[in-house]
């Protein structure tokens, strides 16, 4: 591939593309900021005591739970405080920690899958997938409330136990899962233009993330496609296996490939090949696209996860909270792909 023809392929196909997908995702963001901004994630909050209760969880776990919906180390902080406490030992914690997920995926909603991926991918495909991605964290979820149903005991928790600032945090949390953004109805015109202003500030922090990185994987992607295509044969052929026992399209590989390093731009480079003239149907694009999130994980598992729950929770427990994650999500993803498949 000669120097011009790299121009022609960033001129021609790169830089289009990402400027239509930088002015989806401008919209999305500052619409789903507005909607945070407006307390729409705390309306969340109130389901999941009635949960918590079901798998014979403290009502201080509750809160927990409910605030991961808005800051996962908040929650999982709070998580480890009723652990050190007393509150909840292993077995009662790591049911907690279950339910958790969909109440984390819940937040992702508002700041990336609605945003960021569905503009890219397309209502139809967009839809599905986080549809799929959200009843997958939902099943987790509900498995949570299963165990704790079938395996907690009040041996399990010790309520009496629970910090006393955790006690306030419950008082405040519990009244309908209300936020003090939602005391006043109507908020007056100061607040809801510095609501606005913190929408727009919010949407620009993640153009600014999400913009350079797409340009620069998406670049790269098509020059080493076009230009070292063994190179590329070489790296998608680590997932060709996996893929070809699915029964997914040759191409599915490299997606997975993409989603290894950058799960959005494995989107943006799945997007064109969708649809009558592409090799992907749109179910067997999701499924693709969670076969990749299967990658993505267990990179991210290394580069994030295992810090932030050793952090939060030390070596050993961090190790079992990993491990149950990890395999709760894997075997749930396995399911929808089967489904999807079908």
């Amino acid at each position: 591939m000669s120097e011009a023809t790299v121009v022609d392929v960033l001129v021609g196909q790169v830089l289009p593309r990402v400027a239509t997908v930088t002015a989806l995702i401008a919209v999305g963001v500052t619409l789903a900021n507005l909607a945070v901004a407006f307390g729409v994630v705390d309306r969340v909050r109130g389901l999941a005591e009635p949960l918590t209760a079901r798998a014979n969880l403290p009502a201080e776990a509750g809160v927990a739970v409910v605030t991961t919906a808005a800051s996962p180390t908040a929650g999982y902080g709070m998580l480890a405080t009723l652990r050190d406490s007393g509150t909840l030992d292993d077995r009662a914690t790591l049911i907690a920690v279950t339910i958790n997920t969909f109440f984390g995926f819940v937040q992702h909603i508002f700041t990336f899958y609605v945003p960021v991926l569905i503009p890219i991918l397309g209502l139809e495909v967009g839809l599905l997938y986080v549809g799929a991605r959200a009843a997958i964290s939902l099943s987790i979820t509900l498995t949570g409330v299963a165990a704790g149903a079938l395996l907690l005991s009040p041996a399990n928790v010790d309520p009496d136990a629970t910090p006393s600032d955790l006690e306030s945090d419950e008082d405040a949390a519990t009244d309908g899962g209300r936020s003090h953004a939602d005391d006043d109805d109507a908020p007056d015109d100061g607040s809801l233009r510095a609501n606005a202003r913190e929408a727009v500030d919010s949407t620009t922090s993640t153009l600014r993330r999400v913009v350079p990185r797409l340009l620069v994987v998406y670049s790269l992607v098509l020059v080493v496609v076009e230009r070292y295509p063994a190179a590329f044969d070489a790296i998608t052929g680590l997932a060709e296996p996996l893929t070809s026992v699915l029964g997914l399209p040759g191409a599915a590989a490299g997606v997975v490939g993409v989603f290894a390093v950058d799960t959005t731009s494995g989107a943006f480079f799945v997007a064109p090949l969708i649809g009558p003239d592409g090799p992907f149907t749109t179910r067997t694009a999701v499924a693709t696209m969670l076969v990749g999130g299967i990658v993505s994980f267990a990179v991210s598992t290394f580069k994030r996860s295992i810090p932030f729950q050793y952090g939060i929770w030390g070596a050993s427990f961090g190790s079992k909270v990993v491990a149950l994650n990890t395999a709760l999500k894997v075997v749930f993803i396995a399911i929808a792909v089967a489904v999807l498949l079908v």
